[in-house]
């Protein structure tokens, strides 16, 4: 594939999809979150038998859940991506997100939509829907930057997104995109596992000084 097409289909921020192997990951993600966070996220207080319950719940199979980790592998962003609604004729996903705090104003969040978007179009979602608080700023910043209809009432906001049809480009750009993740997370592990190698070395020969 040309560079410049790589090039075009590759965002700033690379957005991995998550399978149940990433589960602990997402439950210490969540765990983390402040108190005001967790009801941005959900909606309301959220405690943590709540989170453990919700991340005991998560299917990998029927929904898409997304993330985005730092270089200690750490997830700082996470996305979830819920086919709830069943609606034939207007087939509708939701979308939620998360950011812990050392992830903000690096355009995480965005990237986590936009990468959802594109797999709910590729899987024939005619309709993104996103619901949170009507003082969640950042949701509501990326809901209107993505052209979202947003509906406010009793404090909260209902968001809507009607997405085009799949074509090959939109399968590519997905593709191309989730290689990429792939690949950064590869090389992210690759050099964790190679410092804690150099540090238990390191730690050896200074013990046999």
């Amino acid at each position: 594939m040309p560079n410049t097409m790589k090039s075009r289909h590759l965002p700033s921020v690379l957005v991995r999809e998550l399978h149940a192997g990433h589960r602990e990951k997402i439950r210490s993600h969540l765990l983390n979150l402040s108190d005001q966070d967790r009801s941005m996220r959900f909606g309301m207080h959220t405690s943590d038998e709540v989170i453990e319950k919700y991340v005991a719940n998560l299917n990998f199979i029927t929904d898409a859940l997304f993330g985005v980790f730092n270089h200690e592998l750490k997830l700082i962003g996470f996305a979830h991506l819920a086919y709830p609604v069943l609606d034939r004729k207007h087939p509708t996903a939701e979308f939620g997100v998360s950011v812990s705090e050392e992830g903000r104003g690096k355009g995480i969040g965005s990237a986590l939509f936009k990468r959802a978007a594109i797999h709910a179009r590729n899987t024939k979602i005619e309709i993104l829907y996103v619901h949170c608080l009507s003082t969640n700023k950042v949701m509501m910043h990326i809901a209107k930057k993505a052209g979202m209809a947003v509906e406010f009432s009793y404090g909260e906001a209902d968001a809507y997104l009607r997405l085009p049809k799949p074509t090959s480009a939109s399968i590519i750009k997905e593709a191309v995109q989730a290689q990429a993740a792939d690949i950064d997370y590869a090389v992210k592990r690759n050099l964790k596992q190679s410092k804690f190698f150099l540090t238990q070395l390191w730690s050896f020969a200074s013990g046999n000084k």
